[in-house]
């Protein structure tokens, strides 16, 4: 049997092993205590029982043995009747007889308390503390395997974090900070000229102010040489780059802006329209399907009711088509404006876009940089390719359950049947044109009209 002082010791492992034992081990030793605590109320029980006879037992002696005095003592006394006598020692024979049987209750319940004593200290507690010992054993065993499965694994994985370790370290002894300067400068130069020399206005002449003959510099901006002032205003923004002063009017066309921060603002607002250019057609199809079911199955709306709504999408789609030529025509615009005016001093760097930049793996120079084709290719282009074949792309998970309440044909380009009853996957909401496009269990997908669903998100 297990000393308790090792019991308790080796108890204190509780915490790690379970984690690793079954459901029934887990539980298994609050019922072995739970046995122990039944067998020590048995005990407890039976010594009160033999604690209660026995002060019986001792109440009934003293009852009987005063019972008997008090019949002797009637016996003697010469004016008792003998009625008196009789009914004494009628009582002291009734209380000795009770005196009796409390003595063999007494030791009935003795030897009762014996046996169960004996049963409880020589068989149930060693038992439990042999189930408690082998429960322990077996905890041993769960740590023992569980240690190894964790030193087997750290084994397993120190090698990927050495390689991953290495391939750091790879990549923080190729960076080359001149060339990441060079690429930041190439993604972020404004395009503007460096500004002239200023000119030399002479106004000492009252009539005719010219520039004389020892002018610092020629002048220009206007056909008889007189300095435009609109090109000295237009020059003076941008020749303080770090004025707070500098508020130019907003245009449309971000006409305003550098040529490359104008180029990045006009393909954002293309990417825009051509979001909200989707979202309309997707709509559109929408209508189309709900007006086609409406006139297969008149009893489910009437698809005159549909025209306005069409006739606004529509609309909108071609309102965003314009929209879209127009940014993409000013984008051409800035862009050509980008290659006449970049300066021959910077073509020697274009030959670092060509190929991989030593620039730290991944990293991004801006929130909003907007890469030019050469550049994109090389910031995109990946210093660690081993890895790369052990991804995939996951494909697009429910974002909810539905079940279908009522039996649909879809019978409609773009819709699937359903029955009634019928599980599906929700695949996306609807988008507030009456469908909702689900997927079959079986396989298929396709949309079914949303007032026919009891949906449930994720």
């Amino acid at each position: 049997m297990l000393p308790l002082g090792s019991f308790f010791r080796t108890w204190g492992t509780t915490k790690i092993a379970v984690l690793l034992e079954r459901k029934r081990d887990m539980y298994m030793p609050r019922g072995h205590f739970q046995e122990g605590r039944r067998a020590q109320q048995q005990l407890e029980n039976s010594f009160k029982q033999l604690e209660n006879s026995k002060r019986k037992f001792e109440r009934d002696c003293r009852e009987a043995e005063k019972a008997m005095l008090a019949a002797e003592k009637l016996d003697q006394d010469l004016n008792a009747t003998k009625a008196d006598v009789e009914k004494a020692k009628q009582q002291a024979n009734l209380r000795s007889h009770m005196a009796e049987e409390s003595k063999n209750e007494y030791a009935s319940f003795l030897q009762k308390f014996n046996r169960d004593q004996s049963q409880f200290y020589f068989l149930e507690m060693p038992q439990i503390f042999n189930k408690l010992q082998e429960m322990d054993e077996r905890r041993t065993v769960r740590l023992k395997e569980g240690y190894g499965v964790f030193s087997e694994t750290e084994r397993q994985v120190m090698p990927i974090i050495g390689k991953c370790l290495d391939g750091m370290k790879a990549a923080a002894d190729s960076v080359n900070e001149k060339n990441d300067s060079q690429v930041l400068i190439e993604l972020h130069k404004s395009g503007f000229e460096r500004p002239g020399d200023v000119d030399f206005e002479d106004f000492s002449q009252p009539i005719n102010r010219t520039s004389s003959d020892s002018s610092l510099g020629t002048p220009r901006g206007t056909l008889d040489g007189r300095l435009d002032p609109r090109l000295l205003g237009k020059n003076k923004g941008k020749r303080w780059l770090f004025s707070k002063k500098n508020k130019p009017v907003i245009t449309e066309d971000f006409s305003h802006l550098p040529p490359e921060q104008r180029r990045k603002k006009l393909q954002q607002k293309i990417e825009e329209r051509n979001r909200e250019l989707q979202k309309e057609i997707d709509q559109r199809d929408a209508l189309n399907k709900m007006k086609d079911v409406y006139q297969k199955t008149p009893q489910m709306g009437d698809p005159a009711s549909l025209e306005p709504k069409i006739s606004e999408t529509l609309s909108n789609i071609e309102k965003l088509r314009l929209e879209i030529q127009k940014y993409e025509s000013w984008l051409a615009e800035a862009e050509s404006r980008m290659l006449s005016n970049r300066p021959d001093n910077t073509l020697r760097y274009s030959r670092h876009l060509d190929h991989p930049l030593t620039l730290s793996p991944h990293w991004s120079l801006s929130p909003d940089a907007t890469h030019s084709d050469d550049s994109q290719d090389a910031l995109n282009q990946p210093i660690y390719t081993e890895f790369d074949e052990d991804f995939e792309e996951d494909l697009a998970s429910p974002i909810g359950t539905c079940v279908a309440m009522y039996q649909f044909e879809g019978s409609s380009e773009g819709t699937i049947s359903m029955t009634e009853g019928e599980e599906l996957s929700l695949m996306e909401e609807d988008k507030g044109d009456g469908w909702t496009r689900v997927r079959r269990s079986k396989g298929g997908e396709g949309y079914v009209p949303t007032s026919y669903l009891r949906v449930t998100l994720n």
